[in-house]
């Protein structure tokens, strides 16, 4: 009778199926809950070449990473004969800051062996792994996972928690209706993350080619000449790419100058700009900024002191030699940073850009802008050039903030199936 009270519908369906899901223990529809281990002599057994030993840095979220692969002869992957990886089998980690990260092997996959820290779970042939591995990924996946940890504030899955699991199961064909669907939303995923990967890629290599010392000509005035020299570079990549630009009027402009970073670049101090309180709030209005990955740390309603005229500037951390360029009103945390302005003649853009591929090892925890970077010699062309080179860059970011923005979205979207699909 209790199992009959747990049966149960998603809120999202497809409108062929009907009837209500029935719950069942994870370990009533497998065929495997194990491991492997590590070979005895660790890493001095692993090989270049041979039979793929996948750890737990290789089960990416929803996807089986090949990069840095490790190999380990056939010989020891006899010795393991019980951690043998096969086509569908699901990779769930089971210990450490990955744990509960999980993919589907894919079916064209050959022969691979797993360590300790990756759990194989082989359903039988009555469910689709791509229907379960997605609730494994949603959040009612991640809630169970964290519920079941064990150890002395140890963070680890066993198998008999694992097999304890209880899902709410559909009939297959619907279980390979939604696996069929969701395949679809992740194959997007990957096409967005490709693009924006390549439109890096592409930005970087162009950076290279226009601040190297001896740049090409360039030709690029607009976004459509910008979409046309992708599609080449991907069809021509062996060959060279042009990476000065020209006049309008097609004439060369003038050789570029040598000049010192501090010539370019005026410095503020952030003291008058510093925020008084962090108690952050999203319905604030001014956003408080560090120069590092984070970037925006939070919002704030303070008002007075906020830096706003000479916009936009590249703020610096002198101690890491980080760098965000800003063209909105802002506060500052940290007192270590520099605020970059530009002097006459400079496109700020332009020299933010070329910053970006400036070598320099960090010496210790120092002052890095006026002993270090203000006297670093950048080669800079005229006002004219360094406007155009800057647009041209800015549409490249432009684009791919437009991928990620798509990316977020179809994220988002993606979190919002997994709560309706599933029960």
């Amino acid at each position: 009778m209790m199992m009959e009270k747990l049966k149960k519908t998603p809120t999202l369906r497809f409108p062929e199926f009907k009837g209500e899901w029935e719950l069942k223990k994870l370990g009533k529809i497998t065929e495997k809950v194990n491991s492997g281990k590590t070979p005895l002599g660790g890493e001095s057994v692993y090989v270049e070449k041979g039979i793929l030993f996948i750890r737990s840095q290789n089960v990416l979220d929803s996807k089986l990473s090949f990069e840095n692969s490790t190999f380990i002869t056939e010989k020891i992957n006899n010795t393991m004969k019980n951690s043998v990886v096969k086509a569908n089998d699901i990779l769930l980690n089971i210990t450490g800051a990955s744990l509960g990260r999980s993919c589907v092997v894919p079916n064209n996959f050959t022969v691979g062996n797993v360590n300790q820290h990756v759990c194989i779970i082989r359903l039988n042939k009555e469910n689709e792994p791509y229907f379960i591995q997605p609730i494994f990924s949603s959040e009612k996946g991640q809630n169970i996972f964290t519920s079941l940890q064990t150890g002395s504030g140890r963070e680890g899955l066993n198998f008999q928690s694992i097999r304890s699991m209880s899902l709410a199961f559909p009939t297959l064909p619907e279980q390979q209706k939604i696996a069929t669907f969701l395949t679809k939303v992740d194959e997007k995923l990957q096409a967005l993350k490709q693009k924006k990967s390549l439109l890096e890629q592409y930005k970087k290599g162009v950076m290279q080619k226009i601040f190297s010392p001896n740049p090409d000509s360039l030709d690029l005035k607009d976004e459509k000449d910008f979409d046309n020299s992708i599609q080449q570079k991907s069809g021509q990549s062996g060959k060279s790419h042009k990476s000065r630009f020209r006049q309008d009027n097609g004439n060369a402009f003038a050789d570029w100058e040598e000049k010192k970073l501090g010539e370019c670049l005026d410095y503020l101090q952030p003291t008058k700009y510093l925020v008084s309180s962090t108690e952050y709030d999203n319905s604030f209005a001014t956003p408080v900024l560090t120069a590092g990955k984070t970037f925006i740390l939070g919002y704030t309603n303070e008002t007075n002191g906020i830096f706003e005229n000479n916009l936009p500037v590249i703020i610096f951390d002198d101690f890491t030699t980080a760098t965000q360029f800003v063209d909105f009103p802002f506060k500052a945390k940290s007192s270590a940073m520099k605020i970059l302005v530009a002097r006459e003649g400079i496109d700020i853009k332009f020299i933010y850009e070329a910053m970006q591929i400036m070598n320099y090892e960090i010496g210790g925890h120092e002052r890095h802008w006026i002993s270090k970077f203000a006297p670093i010699d950048i080669l800079i062309p005229c006002l004219e050039e360094q406007t155009k080179i800057a647009t041209f860059l800015s549409t490249i970011d432009d684009k791919i903030n437009h991928c990620q923005a798509q990316l977020t979205n179809t994220e988002v979207w993606k979190k919002g199936l997994l709560q309706g699909m599933f029960v």
